[in-house]
């Protein structure tokens, strides 16, 4: 992912926070706090031979302290008009390598329940449920409960 897929990245992100299933947020953030807060070598973007964004996955830290330095949190948004066409899978695949080559060896992510598509993509690509978050925040005035989900390396750690 580079400067030139901005706009397009953005753009998806959006149209996720539009299909209400996808994230707490309301809107997309900055370009530069979308960059600063994720890690720079484990964002990719799906992008159509004809030069479209597909989606895009990427991933932050858990948290600052060492013992947790082989922890993060990733975020996977698909363009509507390429669901279900294996960019997500593609996505985390990517994802998957670039951490595991990095010694990360959990990648997590919080998801509605309500929303069947990523979970069932997460469980193909080897997350598991690990536990419910119940009211874990207020969205649209609605208390949303969030899934934990993760996937243990089986090569790192």
């Amino acid at each position: 992912m580079t400067e030139a897929h901005r706009d397009p990245v953005l753009a998806v992100y959006a149209e996720g926070i539009a299909s209400g299933d996808a994230t707490f947020e309301l809107e997309p953030p900055s370009w530069e706090q979308f960059c600063t807060t994720r890690l720079a070598d484990h964002r990719w973007v799906a992008v159509h031979p004809a030069g479209a964004v597909l989606g895009w996955v990427a991933c932050s830290p858990v948290s600052a302290r060492p013992v947790y330095a082989g922890v993060v949190e990733h975020s996977v948004y698909v363009a509507a008009r390429a669901r279900g066409r294996g960019v997500g899978a593609l996505l985390l695949g990517a994802l998957v390598a670039s951490t595991e080559a990095a010694g990360i060896w959990t990648v997590q992510s919080g998801i509605f329940p309500e929303n069947a598509a990523s979970l069932a993509l997460h469980q193909r690509a080897g997350f598991r449920v690990v536990g419910r978050r119940e009211r874990l925040g207020r969205h649209h005035g609605v208390w949303r409960d969030v899934l934990l989900v993760e996937r243990r390396s089986a090569t790192v750690g």
